[in-house]
């Protein structure tokens, strides 16, 4: 024990080659001497009651679903990181969100909407995006259905029994988009015997207020119900300096449940949910201005002087202000679902899970600054809404059975899912002037001297290029006289994908103790794309373009050719920004409508072997082939130019070597994994700052190791530790034979908010006081290491440095437990943190960030009955 204490203390040095960033620096100083000050104290204060011959202290057994059976969770060859009810409750959970202080292998980020720009990660692997024919390399599981989008499971984690996080490729027994891993979440079933409730009342800062409630019981000896709700509100930590909040939350959700046990052999559950919510999100900070507001170049162009960001910076990111209007962000979703267990025979049942569900997400958005430059709303876009309709369905088949030594599951999966969506995007009156400022004022300014001998050019649209460069807006002159402001564009995307496979997984069990695991799924899937464009209208882009031809014709064999060319581009860039502009005009760097067809099949497959050392240590190796499927990118300017708007499927191939243990009387469990990712044709988007580009890269990888433990520490404290180092990134040679600048750029750089070093801590006390109080108190927390918050590499603005951030808990209860008091704080320090950054649109030089909460606070009061 003194040994260890020295190395937490820093007193002497540890080598360990995939950790050496936790264990060295600055930060990882303050990480140890955090460890040491959290955790000593409570090894201390237990007087070595790992020691002490207390057979009632254990630690608790966890049942998992992680391979469509209930098993201990020591017993399944799969990393999972498995959370209880009680850690759900001292955590506070509320939803998804608040899962990465649990798991440290996990992580999550949103951007520009909650509802479609959210990003699961697991081990450093995802799929980035802000583009809804993206889909997640990490798949929702809620009661056994498949959740098409994050954004559909981000609503509250109401009446959740347990989260099992299955870390590495899923895909034999899970199915689609799980190349990644899997959240596979449980709500409380129905019950036959008791009527039980709850309610919960939270108040906290952010004028915060939220309900939870659920009532249960047996409607007959056969047929049980569950009812539960939740309404949850808060302000938005983000504020404009117009007043505009955003990150609001005003959300509400009721589920109900049918429970049938029937002829002693079978049982049929149905839920049925809604949920809506009308919130505010999401705004971003700006972290770096352009330089053209110092140089006067808005003043200049007639707009004010700061060109509408007054707040940016350092200052602005720690008081969480940014420069726009509101961001309006309501949905609603609703889903039915059923699942039927029939035993056929003693060792042979079947299962049936079907589901329906359709998510609907409305948007309004402003343009990141406060002067009219675009906007995302009806009123901008000739009457046309912003909105997302997801309309999906799924059944599922299972056969199990087992024999003396074979457990066997043999399957069929079929879902559907039909996406819609609507942009209606226009550009506002200060758009011609915006573009004199960033443009002719600052980015061209330095080719405008040599660009007056090109003063006798005449242009399309009349006059001569010398009497643009004699325009008090120049911007303006160049696309003719025509304000581009007012420029609209109404864009309709469609797809619609159907997905079909059988699978078969199969436990070989050779000897009493060593096992031999095999996995196969064949998957097959189709996808109809489509973009049209019902109206649109942009003049001032077709003059542009007219103007910047016209301009490159008379320098042609002059040495000055290289910048009228500049010259023409740079304005065509801004004034056709593609999300203005009609389609299918014959002009090839203009948006091109299409309709096209994705098809892809695989046979996704896995092998594991798996050794009982004892009653208590098993250990196995996996290799798992997986899979996601590729698809469309839902962009005005995916076929631009001809060019194919598909993208490839993404797989991986994985190894894996794990560690369950438990010992010290069970008292501790102690679970360690290494890991090893090759990913072929991994799936990315980039915004550019004009365009969202969707591609693949050749080559990422990610590999590294993972640590568990679980502890109690004596007859009142239990503690939990994660560590998990992994290596995500694009290898030196990503790009393969492709010669694609904005893959090659990627190579050597680390994956998109991937920190290499995670760990995540807990602690529970709790005792009595008499025979009526219940006191306990628990802290929470997560330390991670640096990450880079966005796909473009080498950026040091948008690294987000090492932080931790912890989460604390005391309440008093009754000893019945049928109340509880508890006053609470998450992010107790108010560690400021990035989340996803990114160029702010049209603004040249600029970039900006979304934010992660700061610390909220407040109290809670539990009521069972």
């Amino acid at each position: 024990m003194a040994a260890l204490l020295s190395v937490l203390a820093g007193r002497h040095s540890l080598r360990r080659p995939l950790c050496n960033g936790l264990l060295q620096g600055g930060t990882s100083v303050k990480l140890r001497r955090l460890f040491l000050y959290a955790f000593v104290p409570v090894f201390l204060a237990t007087g070595g009651a790992w020691a002490q011959e207390d057979e009632e202290l254990f630690v608790e057994e966890i049942t998992v679903t992680a391979t469509k059976r209930e098993e201990s969770l020591q017993d399944v060859p799969i990393a999972v990181t498995a959370i209880t009810p009680l850690q759900i409750e001292r955590a506070g959970m509320l939803d998804i969100r608040d899962l990465p202080t649990l798991a440290s292998s996990f992580n999550m980020n949103s951007s520009q909407t909650e509802s479609q720009g959210t990003t699961l990660r697991i081990r450093g692997v995802g799929t980035t995006g802000n583009n809804i024919g993206l889909e997640s390399s990490v798949g929702v599981f809620l009661d056994g259905i498949y959740l098409s989008r994050p954004g559909i499971a981000l609503g509250d984690q109401l009446d959740v029994e347990s989260i099992e996080v299955l870390r590495g490729p899923q895909g034999t027994l899970f199915g689609r988009n799980v190349s990644a891993g899997a959240l596979n979440l449980r709500t409380r079933r129905p019950s036959l015997t008791d009527q039980s409730g709850f309610l919960n009342l939270t108040a906290g800062n952010f004028n915060a207020f939220n309900v939870q409630a659920g009532v249960g019981g047996p409607l007959s000896d056969r047929v049980g119900y569950r009812l539960s709700a939740a309404v949850r509100n808060q302000d938005g930590f983000v504020e404009s300096v117009s007043g505009a909040e955003s990150y609001t939350r005003d959300r509400a959700l009721l589920r109900g449940q049918l429970l049938w046990n029937f002829m002693d052999r079978g049982s049929l559950r149905i839920i049925g949910d809604y949920s809506d919510a009308d919130e505010e999100c999401c705004d971003a900070v700006v972290l770096l201005e352009t330089p053209a507001a110092a140089l006067g170049s808005f003043a200049a162009a007639g707009l004010p002087a700061d060109g509408g960001v007054s707040a940016f910076g350092p200052s602005a990111f720690e008081a969480r202000r940014s420069n726009a209007g509101p961001f309006v962000n309501p949905f609603d979703q609703k889903g039915l679902s059923a699942e039927l267990n029939y035993n056929l025979t003693g060792n042979v049942s079947l299962t049936w899970l079907g589901s329906w569900r359709d998510f609907f997400a409305s948007s309004i958005q402003d343009d990141f600054v406060g002067i009219g430059v675009y906007g995302v709303s009806p009123e901008a876009a000739n009457g046309f809404g912003t909105f997302d309709d997801i309309e999906s369905w799924t059944q599922e088949f299972r056969l199990t059975g087992d024999t003396e030594r074979v457990s066997w599951l043999v399957g069929g999966f079929a879902s559907g899912e039909d996406i819609l969506e609507h942009i209606g995007l226009g550009l506002l009156g200060d758009f011609s002037s915006f573009v004199d400022a960033v443009l002719w004022n600052y980015a061209l300014a330095p080719a405008l001297a040599p660009a007056q001998l090109l003063g006798g050019v005449p242009l399309a649209t009349g006059g001569t290029f010398g009497d643009v460069l004699a325009a008090d807006n120049q911007a303006l002159a160049f696309s003719g006289g025509i304000p581009v402001g007012g420029a609209f564009a109404n864009n309709v995307y469609r797809q619609e994908g159907d997905s079909w496979s059988v699978f078969t997984h199969n436990t070989f069990r050779l000897s009493d103790r060593f096992s031999l695991v095999a996995g196969l799924r064949y998957v097959d899937e189709t996808k109809d794309g489509s973009f049209r464009q019902p109206a649109a209208s942009n003049p001032g882009c077709l003059a542009t373009l007219l103007n910047a031809r016209a301009l490159a014709e008379g320098a042609s064999g002059t040495p000055l050719a290289p910048v009228a060319t500049s010259i023409g581009n740079l304005n065509a860039a801004f004034n056709c920004f593609p999300f203005a502009t009609p389609a299918d005009t014959g002009v090839p760097i203009l948006p091109a409508t299409f309709a096209d067809t994705f098809q892809d099949d695989e046979l996704v497959y896995t092998s594991q072997a798996v050794y009982e050392f004892s009653d208590t240590v098993k250990g196995y190796a996996s290799y798992t082939h997986g899979f996601k499927s590729g698809g469309f990118n839902l962009d005005s300017t995916a076929a631009v130019g001809g060019a194919d708007p598909r993208f490839d499927s993404e797989k991986i191939d994985a190894l894996e070597l794990g560690v369950k243990s438990e010992f010290a009387n069970r008292r501790v469990r102690l679970n360690a994994t290494l890991f090893d990712y090759d990913i072929e044709d991994f799936q990315v988007l980039e915004f550019t700052g004009v365009q969202f580009r969707t591609f693949n890269v050749p080559k990422a990888r990610s590999r590294g190791a993972e640590l568990e433990l679980s502890a109690v520490a004596g007859q009142h404290v239990t503690l939990n530790f994660g560590y998990t180092f992994a290596d995500s990134e694009y290898p030196d040679d990503c790009a393969g034979d492709l010669d694609a600048a904005s893959v090659r750029s990627l190579c050597g750089a680390k994956l998109t908010n991937a920190p290499e070093n995670v760990v995540s801590f807990g602690a529970n006390w709790d005792d009595t006081v008499g025979d009526r109080f219940l006191v306990f108190a628990s802290v929470n927390g997560r330390w991670e290491d640096d990450r880079r918050t966005s796909t473009q590499p080498n950026l040091a603005l948008d690294v987000q440095e090492a932080n931790t951030k912890a989460n604390v808990r005391v309440g008093l209860g009754g000893y019945s437990g049928r109340w509880a008091v508890e006053l609470w704080s998450n992010n107790v320090t108010d560690e400021q943190t990035k989340n996803v950054t990114f160029n702010t649109p049209l603004r040249v030089g600029s970039r900006s960030t979304f934010l992660e909460a700061p610390r909220t606070m407040g109290a809670t009061l539990r009521l069972t009955f």
